[in-house]
């Protein structure tokens, strides 16, 4: 947006509500909502709340908001605390519900700006929990470019049962292993009933957990935010050090636009592969950086993928929650460790004000003996694991989580689905068997409409044992949750004609993770006859937020945005 010309700097947009007898009407309705008069003289900093009983990853969220009010009020300004939505994608997942998780991060920025612009915020405090929040407050802080930090709300405390940790996957998993028979109604209710302990997000190296640590290594998190527990003293303690931060950017004119330039995004890129993280991070990561004017393709995951390892043995496919690396040092010394490899850029600027490398300077290493980061000349997998394939079922891309314990190559037979749930059946109830390929089509972000996760199918599959016997792709997403030879995002959707449209059964797929091709090993001329009889689904929706979403969305490979490509203005009469 663009700067107003007021006569004090750090106030340039509040200044336009509190000042001049003209605004008398404005201090009046700020008088009432508990501003003093001194208070008009202050910057204004918005707290974007994502607080709801929604979810366990939010619940707590008011209170954090709180402490990052009176870490603003402390400092100078005054703080002013606003609420956005959240949706549960846990609760939500597997069922037509889900079609609203991706809209969600749309809403939460739409909310976030709309706020903001309208009151005339100086700064931003956005904090955030489940999966969603954070790119929808990222993308909202990237619109307005105002001095701001993003908070983590923290992850969840491990479950237990039988002695192992245990979250929200467990019990995923257990649904196939139930199906299988290898546990009974009882176990399935234990599982259920320890699995989320309290608040906080999905306790893995899942979405909540990737992107809150891609965050922090873009520079808009204070250091250290990406790691904490969501009940606790740091996290208190976060919070009101981010109110504190946020009025030093101010102070100093630093924005958004500032900190998260291209090479601070390869940052981000870089800790995702160092993680082993989400496949969603793709999809957001490709928003944020369009959004606040950052060139950034599915080529770039490729380049940096190829030197950065996956270091972190974290669930869900390695063995580690996220609370064990919180308890050892957080990603702190894990960029630090990067840095000095020569894998980060240490001249980026951070809502500290002040660089990686400075903010890293003094961070000391991981305690010897640990095993939850792997040394660079022992890694989980010696690149990313995150693989960007193209071919002639995605001639724009697609993304595959292959953390190399499935194999890097694959062919079968497709069983195709149009949909989660008839895909989730056929596999519960035994029709999927060794060998075949699951494809489920008409689930991204057109067709959905809303991009759905296929946690439940991907973890049927694992619980049902066969996550090295079947491979799954889709034009949906995956949760962070997921593992197994999975490949989502396939573009272009089948929904707008995509080449998944025209798989049928028994087809013969392949994927190599080596050559970063997916095929479909059809005869062009067979191919070419199968689009002449096609004959695409009507929308899923024709009304409401979703046929918005539809009606307005880019591809996954540009990041599924609904402000890119803008409707055309109305004709005049």
């Amino acid at each position: 947006m663009a700067k107003t010309s007021c006569p004090h700097n750090p106030r340039q947009h509040s200044c336009q509500i509190t000042e001049s007898p003209e605004r008398a009407a404005s201090r009046a309705m700020l008088h009432a909502v508990g501003f003093s008069r001194e208070d008009f003289q202050k910057p204004q900093v918005g707290v974007a709340s994502t607080w709801s009983m929604v979810t366990p990853c939010n619940m707590h969220i008011d209170k954090l908001a709180i402490e990052a009010n009176a870490g603003v009020d402390a400092t100078g300004g005054k703080g002013v605390i606003f609420n956005t939505i959240t949706i549960s994608d846990g609760i939500s997942m597997g069922t037509q519900g889900m079609r609203y998780s991706l809209v969600s991060r749309e809403v939460i920025a739409d909310s976030i700006e709309t706020v903001v612009g309208c009151q005339g915020f100086d700064g931003v405090v956005a904090i955030g929990g489940c999966d969603k929040n954070m790119p929808g407050c990222m993308i909202g802080i990237a619109r307005l470019n105002r001095p701001a930090v993003f908070v983590y709300g923290g992850t969840i405390l491990p479950g237990k049962h039988k002695g192992e940790d245990v979250d929200i996957v467990s019990t995923f998993e257990a649904v196939g292993a139930h199906a299988r028979g290898d546990i009974d109604d009882a176990e399935l209710e234990e599982i259920e009933r320890v699995s989320i302990p309290g608040p906080g997000s999905c306790g893995g190296m899942y979405t909540a957990n990737t992107m809150a640590s891609a965050i922090e290594a873009l520079g808009m998190s204070l250091p250290g935010s990406s790691s904490q527990a969501a009940v606790s003293d740091e996290k208190n303690a976060d919070c009101r050090a981010a109110g504190e931060a946020v009025m030093n950017l101010i102070e100093q004119g630093i924005t958004p636009k500032d900190i998260m330039t291209r090479k601070a995004f390869e940052n981000a890129i870089t800790m995702i592969c160092a993680l082993g993280g989400s496949t969603n991070a793709v999809l957001h990561m490709l928003a944020m950086a369009w959004t606040i004017g950052v060139k950034l393709d599915l080529d770039d995951f490729t380049r940096i993928g190829k030197k950065v390892p996956v270091l972190a043995d974290l669930k869900p496919s390695g063995k580690y929650v996220m609370w064990e690396l919180v308890k050892i040092g957080g990603v702190q010394p894990l960029m630090k460790r990067l840095l000095d490899r020569g894998l980060l850029h240490g001249d980026c600027m951070t809502v500290t004000g002040k660089t990686v490398a400075e903010n890293l300077k003094s961070v000391k290493p991981y305690p010897k003996g640990q095993d939850i980061i792997r040394p660079f000349n022992r890694p989980i997998k010696p690149e990313s694991h995150l693989v960007i394939l193209k071919g002639n079922l995605a001639p724009e891309g697609s993304v595959a989580k292959i953390s190399g314990k499935e194999g890097l190559f694959f062919k079968g037979k497709a069983k195709v689905f149009s949909s989660e749930e008839t895909a989730l059946k056929a596999i519960l109830d035994g029709t999927i068997k060794a060998g075949h390929v699951i494809v489920i089509r008409y689930e991204g972000p057109v067709g959905g409409p809303g991009m759905r996760e296929m946690l439940s199918p991907t973890s049927a599959v694992m619980g049902k044992g066969l996550g090295k016997e079947v491979a799954l792709i889709t034009d949906g997403r995956f949760s962070g949750g997921s593992h197994g030879f999975v490949v989502g995002h396939i573009t272009p959707e089948a929904a707008i004609g995509g080449p998944l449209a025209i798989v049928k059964n028994g087809d013969e797929i392949s994927i190599d993770a080596e050559k970063a091709a997916i095929k479909l090993h059809v005869k062009k001329k067979e191919i070419k006859a199968r689009y002449e009889k096609l004959k695409l689904p009507k929308p899923a929706a024709t009304r409401g937020v979703l046929a918005k979403f539809a009606a307005t969305v880019t591809t996954a490979s540009e990041g599924a945005l609904t402000d890119k490509v803008l409707p055309k203005p109305a004709t005049r009469i």
